[in-house]
């Protein structure tokens, strides 16, 4: 049965599967939605398979099999398309050192086609993810990670797309810093922002996401509502799916 716009996932892969010419197998038919209003947080542990799912919905690579959509729209077909509904923020946020917060933002929503803010929208999105005025003009040379990462949300704030993707957005990130990060994620999806994020962080994940699923060795091994987890060690579960002692499900 066709899915109706109301229906369609904001944010879906069915069936990805990704070989490498050397015959690595990165992801076996791995197939999860996440839905307009929704946090979906992607664990598992290096070499997952979590990085090579965000990169085939960026279309940094093609999949050998399968289909990664946002708002429908097949990744490898209409890369263009795909990436106009689509705000990434990665683990190290690669932004220019030279130029100030306000500079950067300029840049990027410009060359995303926004071209009407004022320095007063960037100011307001910069406070908004939690950037003291007094930074707004200092070169990101001088920035922490997280200061950077919090200008990287603002850009992706800046591009108002409907589908935001994060790899690894809390990592190294100090716990007062993370619990900003993880509040602004509420405040997004709250704006019915579909967020899909890869993280190693067990504890966060459990805390904001309405879904979450477990990769090990490219396959989706685990995938569990926020709801279903109440009262479970997600932990144990998790070092239990990671030493393959438990059976595939989904």
């Amino acid at each position: 049965m066709e899915q109706t716009p109301a229906t369609q996932p904001m944010i879906e892969a069915l069936g990805l599967t990704k070989r490498y010419e050397d015959e690595t197998l990165a992801l076996d038919n791995v197939s999860f939605a996440v839905r307009t209003g929704q946090i979906y947080a992607m664990l598992g542990g290096n070499g997952a398979g979590k990085t090579t799912t965000i990169n085939i919905f960026l279309n940094f690579i093609d999949p050998t099999a399968g289909e990664a959509r946002i708002d429908g729209i097949v990744t490898h077909k209409e890369p263009l398309k795909a990436k106009a509904k689509v705000a990434y923020v990665s683990e190290n946020v690669m932004l220019y050192p030279n130029f100030t917060a306000i500079q950067n933002l300029d840049y990027f929503a410009r060359l995303g086609g926004k071209t009407s803010y004022t320095k007063n929208d960037y100011h307001d999105v910069l406070r908004r993810v939690g950037l003291e005025d007094e930074a707004h003009t200092k070169r990101l040379r001088s920035y922490s990670k997280g200061m950077r990462q919090k200008c990287g949300i603002a850009i992706a704030i800046l591009k108002d797309a409907p589908a935001i993707l994060l790899d690894e957005p809390t990592s190294g990130l100090d716990p007062k810093a993370g619990f900003e990060f993880l509040g602004l994620l509420t405040s997004l999806r709250d704006e019915g922002k579909a967020i899909l994020m890869s993280t190693h962080d067990i504890f966060r994940a459990k805390e904001i996401a309405d879904m979450v699923g477990i990769m090990n060795a490219g396959k989706l091994v685990m995938q569990r509502t926020q709801s279903s987890l109440a009262g479970e060690n997600l932990e144990e579960l998790y070092l239990q799916f990671m030493a393959g002692s438990v059976e595939r499900a989904a």
